[in-house]
Parts: structure tokens; C-alpha cells; sequence
């Protein structure tokens, strides 16, 4: 979007001036008023459109920007399949089975690609085609063995300018925030960050863009399958769901949460389109220098990956709780997560952190144990199989999203859970001898 000033209507009062919380204003000399200056925007501004309830004469309004790019020379889903020390992140996989589906919503023309970078990692292709993948595309250099973001963003928005995506997504992940939006900008496109939500459903995406006052949608064609995507995210805190478009650059970009999307079934031995992109990388293209890689000695917790997750939160009245989730998640074979309250409160470090400001999880159970629920906890784990719920008050908001709900003091609940796990156990053992 873009403001305008229409000149003959301008008088050069100043209020767009005090209305402006970025000093995008200055003036400018025009002979056609008896101010003989009018308004000017300036490359601070924002288009946050403060100014348009602002002026009283009608003399700024909001332009839409022309297109900058033919949208029909973009095809195909292309989904950065991040990889550390020559193994695939799990996010890769759950994305190349969303694309894969978006893929076959738009036509069946359009394939998801898997874009694979790095050195000596040609042999993941096949881990990509079992989950979906109908093409990958290998950018292999010793200069990428490790992930800088100048040769990264380099290579990735080269190869972006030659085959044209439509859609390229990307975990959201440390390395997905860093080179998403640095590639977005390059490309002079949007960016919608941790999606929980892809549609591509034509229809609805132009009723959807219809709802603007500003945006004209007279060349967007219905029967066009790459008229684009509904993005969905949380805003606010999680308290509303903002939906998102792009309707006048390409490639559209998003970054998705680890655990939102679904990953598809595994199909051993399948096959697809290979790819090999030479990429023009030179020392002189990286800033930064890697000079050593230091992994932490403490405890690293994968919570994407579990299958059962044990979480503690305010109602574990203090760091000592977590002892007794520890006992109950090893015996469960489980993992220890914790709500935001408990690690601001220093009870536990931050990797053990669910919700929306730290992971999002699908595990197979979910226990959660003295978590009242609010909405950032349920935004990261709402979408697991099975939610337990312990806790001892009845209206705590978990139990509105728990398939099972407990009420009463963890401390006596646990232990007896644990108890009746050993007998289980014991009765199983017996009945194998």
C-alpha cells in the first residue's frame, strides 16, 4: 500500500504532521494554495494510516500499489527442508506433507519441491520423497556445510529468482526466522510468520479479499489456481486469529511452527525429480566467519518429538515439583515440559517451555499437571492426541480442551498413577513368563 497526497485539496495545515507517530511528513513548495506549500510523504513512513482520519479536507488517501511481478510466471511449493549435521529437522518433514496437500488443492499440475542445502547431503533426497516430496532441489558447496545467513540467503534467493516458486515455506525454527524474512525482503514479497493455518482454497480466498476497502480484486480470477493462500496466524497474544494474504507479489512466504502440520505416512522406496542448482558462492559472499561450534553440556530436551510429555506449571507451588514430574515422565517414558509461569518463576530452564512463546507440540499424550490453561499454553499443545488434565480446580480452562480431566492435588494424583503404572507393569511381566 502507499499514501497519497492529493495537491489541490492539501492546504498545508500541518495536522498530518502531529497525527504521524514516525515524522513521515515534511513539506513541499506548491503555488496552488495560499500556503504555497503542501504535504510530502516521506520513506519514513510506515503505512500505519493515521493520517487518513486525520485530515480534515480529504486530501490523503490510501493507494494501492501496482503489481510487481506477473503472478503466472510463479509455480510449484517449494519447502526449505532444514537440515543440521546431515540430518533432516522434523519440521522439514511435516512441511513437505503440508505442501504436498496445498499442492494438490491448486491443480494437479503443481508439485511441492524440497529445497536441500548444505555439503554432503544429497543422500536426504530419498528421506524427502518417502514423505512426499515429488522433486528436490540439491544446492550442495563446502561453503554451505554449515548454515551462515549471507551464503544461505544467497544461494536460496538465486535459485528462488530462477525457477520461480509460488509458495516457499519454512520451519520456525532459529535458522527458518533468521533466513525467511531476509530472503522475503530480497524478493520484495510478504512474509507471514508461525502459521498454524494454510488454505488455498480459491474461492474463499476471494471472499476473503473482497472484505478490503482498499484492495482491488477486479484482477483476481476465480477459476485462477494461482490467485493465492490464506495464511493464518495467532495475533495478540493468541487471543484472535489473524488470516493473511499476498495477493500482489511472489514468491508468498510463510514460516510454520514445529508440531502444527501433519506429517504424511512414510513410503519406503518412493521416487521423484532430482535437481542439482550449482550455486555462484564465494568466500567474499559470508561477513561472518565460523569459528568454532559449541554444543551445550546441559540436558537438550526434544519436545517436538516426543510422544508423551509431562508438563508442571504454577499449581507445582515450586521448583521442587518438577522432581515429581521427572519421576512421572521417566516413568512413563515421557519428556519434562513446563508452562511460561514456571519458567519465569526460574523453576525450569526455557527449553522445557510449551506454549506459544516457546514450542508448540503434538505428542501422542499430553499431561498437564497443575497448568490452569491459558490461551498461549493450549496455542502449543492444543493439537495433541490425548490431553490429561491434573489439577485441583474444576473451572481451570485446561479441562475445556482435556479428553481426560483430573480434579484434585497433584501430589496425591501422581503418585497413585505411578503406583497403578508399577502394578501394570507387574501383571504384564507375570502373564509374558
Amino acid at each position: 500500500m502507499a499514501i497519497e497526497i492529493l495537491k489541490d485539496k492539501c492546504i498545508g495545515c500541518g495536522l498530518c504532521f502531529k497525527s504521524c507517530p514516525y515524522d513521515a511528513f515534511e513539506f513541499e513548495p506548491y503555488t496552488g494554495n495560499k500556503a504555497g506549500k503542501v504535504a510530502k510523504v516521506n520513506a519514513k513512513c510506515s503505512f500505519c494510516n493515521q493520517c487518513l482520519t486525520a485530515c480534515k479536507f480529504g486530501a490523503i488517501k490510501e493507494k494501492a500499489a501496482e503489481a510487481a511481478v506477473d503472478l503466472s510466471d510463479y509455480k510449484h511449493i517449494w519447502v526449505y527442508a532444514e537440515q543440521r549435521d546431515g540430518k533432516l529437522m522434523n519440521v522439514a518433514l511435516e512441511l513437505i506433507g503440508e505442501g504436498y496437500r496445498l499442492a494438490k488443492e491448486i491443480s494437479e499440475d503443481t508439485k511441492v519441491c524440497a529445497l536441500l542445502v548444505g555439503d554432503g547431503i544429497a543422500h536426504l533426497a530419498d528421506e524427502c520423497y518417502a514423505y512426499g516430496a515429488e522433486e528436490v532441489i540439491l544446492i550442495e558447496d563446502p561453503l554451505l556445510k554449515n548454515y551462515t545467513t549471507d551464503a544461505y540467503t544467497k544461494v536460496i534467493y538465486d535459485a528462488i529468482m530462477e525457477k520461480k516458486p509460488e509458495i516457499v515455506l519454512y520451519g520456525a525454527t532459529h535458522i527458518g526466522r533468521d533466513l525467511a524474512p531476509r530472503i522475503a525482503a530480497r524478493c520484495n514479497t510478504g512474509l507471514t510468520a508461525d502459521c498454524t493455518r494454510l488454505d488455498v482454497k480459491v474461492s474463499s480466498y476471494i471472499e476473503f479479499a473482497k472484505k478490503s476497502t482498499t484492495l482491488d480484486t477486479s484482477t483476481l480470477d476465480p477459476n485462477d489456481p494461482s490467485t493465492g493462500i490464506k495464511q493464518t496466524r495467532p495475533a495478540f497474544g493468541g487471543n484472535l486469529m489473524a488470516t493473511i494474504i499476498c495477493p500482489r507479489t511472489r514468491p508468498q512466504m510463510s514460516t510454520v511452527r514445529p508440531g502444527v502440520m501433519q506429517k504424511r505416512e512414510k513410503v519406503a522406496g518412493a521416487k521423484g525429480e532430482l535437481t542439482v542448482i550449482k550455486p555462484n558462492i564465494k568466500e567474499d559472499d559470508i561477513h561472518v566467519k565460523l569459528v568454532e561450534i559449541v554444543k551445550s553440556a546441559k540436558e537438550i530436551v526434544s519436545l517436538t518429538d516426543a510422544d508423551i510429555i509431562c508438563s508442571g506449571g504454577r499449581g507445582l507451588g515450586g521448583p521442587e515439583g518438577f522432581k515429581l514430574i521427572k519421576e512421572f515422565a521417566d516413568k512413563v517414558g515421557g519428556v519434562v515440559g513446563s508452562s511460561r509461569a514456571a519458567v519465569d518463576a526460574g523453576w525450569i530452564d526455557h527449553s522445557h517451555q510449551v506454549g506459544q512463546t516457546g514450542t508448540t507440540v503434538k505428542p501422542k499424550i499430553y499431561f498437564a499437571c497443575g497448568i490452569s490453561g491459558a490461551i498461549q499454553h493450549l496455542a502449543g499443545m492444543q493439537t495433541s492426541d490425548i490431553i490429561v488434565a491434573i489439577n485441583k480446580d474444576p473451572d481451570a480452562p485446561i479441562f475445556e480442551v482435556a479428553d481426560f480431566g483430573i480434579v484434585g492435588d497433584l501430589y496425591k494424583v501422581i503418585p497413585q498413577i505411578i503406583a497403578e503404572w508399577d502394578n501394570a507393569e507387574a501383571l504384564y511381566d507375570a502373564s509374558t513368563k
